[in-house]
């Protein structure tokens, strides 16, 4: 199968070794972020660097001052952590290596957007608010993440891109010096933490019949329980409607964004989402149904585990990328790779994706690119 690998600008930027290093593992495709949230990321070849961090979300290319003139909402630039168009200088140069580059769009996660913009946020029904994770259901938030999409994915040599959070993000950021595991959440608490109120979803839980006020009472109730150690209780009739509404929001998007990008784009670039197969899950792969995303754009990118549900929908040219980590000290399993890429394909995966080689050890590259020559 087809593999690609996740790398960062300043993985490659300064570092002239670092293209023929990964064209050498055996991928054919580098996914390169040209948009990104905030971070702090080892580089442990880097003759420059040990630590790079990222203060904030940015675009890691000069942005387009006609594009995003006179707008309250617009992309941040980067600081010294990616200068200048670091993101077509890394392109280039592993396109000299022989590499194809797709680009990785991160939209709706962002906290310096919140930060600044409060009334952006994603807001629970507690009233607590998530600066990380912008609400799309708000109409300039919306517009301002479809533009973004097509400028940070349309870039000078990119073959396609990558959207990643193209829907509704929540709880689980993991935030700067996160504390929020007090209390163990299951995907059905997280969901209900991430559930948001902003006067946008007011509105939109009114027009699938549901009063926002009720409904935020009864995700109060249903989490009582949690707080006190218990298990969580029902939504009282409402999970139907404010699973409708949030499809819907999520929908939109992923339909604007894509159209957009496609009508920018030259002929043959292809588009992929980071995606889940559940609706109501939350974060970078966001929650999809398979059919419809599938019927939207070229493919998914999704965890190894959530293969089948889309394969059950790919027609013959549709891309179904399993992404696996492969950095030991993040939880991956490079040691594995060959089996686990095996149970994939026949669970209907047509390509890899290796998270992240920008961040592995020289043992885990090794391990990768031993697996990738097995496996042809």
């Amino acid at each position: 199968m087809r593999a690609g690998t996740f790398v960062y600008p300043w993985d490659v930027v300064g570092d002239p070794a670092a293209p023929d290093l990964l064209a050498d593992l055996g991928v054919a495709q580098v996914t390169l972020a040209s948009a990104y949230h905030s971070t702090r990321a080892l580089t442990p070849r880097h003759p420059g660097h040990r630590i790079v961090t990222a203060e904030h979300a940015a675009v890691l290319y000069p942005p387009d001052e006609t594009r995003w003139s006179g707008r309250a909402l617009r992309p941040y630039e980067a600081g010294e952590w990616a200068p200048g168009d670091a993101y077509g200088e890394a392109s280039g140069a592993l396109a000299a290596a022989g590499l194809e580059v797709h680009s990785w769009v991160v939209l709706a996660h962002n906290s310096r957007l919140g930060a600044e913009h409060p009334g952006t946020s994603v807001v629970n029904a507690y009233g607590d608010r998530y600066p990380w994770a912008p609400c799309i259901a708000r109409p300039d938030v919306r517009a301002h993440l479809v533009d973004l999409a097509v400028e940070a994915a349309v870039r000078p040599g990119a073959a396609g891109t990558e959207l990643e959070s193209c829907g509704w993000y929540g709880l689980a950021h993991l935030h700067a010096h996160d504390k929020t595991a007090g209390v163990g959440l299951g995907d059905r608490e997280q969901y209900l933490m991430s559930l948001c109120f902003c006067p946008s979803c007011q509105e939109g839980y009114g027009e699938e019949g549901v009063d926002p006020d009720a409904l935020a009472a009864a995700v109060r109730g249903a989490l009582a329980p949690v707080w006190a150690g218990g298990a969580v209780g029902p939504l009282d009739g409402f999970a139907d409607a404010a699973l409708a509404w949030r499809t819907r929001t999520a929908r939109a998007l992923q339909e604007s964004a894509v159209a957009a990008v496609r009508a920018a784009a030259p002929p043959g670039f292809r588009v992929l989402l980071h995606a889940d197969p559940h609706p109501y899950r939350c974060g970078a792969n966001v929650g999809t149904d398979p059919a419809h995303v599938l019927a939207l754009a070229d493919g998914v990118v999704t965890p190894a585990a959530t293969v089948a549900p889309f394969a059950a929908h790919a027609a013959p040219d549709t891309v179904v990328a399993a992404n696996f980590p492969v950095v030991t000290g993040m939880g991956g399993s490079p040691s594995t790779l060959i089996e686990d890429a095996k149970r994939a394909a026949s669970e209907g995966a047509t390509e890899l994706r290796l998270y992240h080689a920008g961040l592995a050890s020289n043992s885990d590259l090794a391990a990768v690119r031993e697996a990738l020559r097995a496996l042809g």
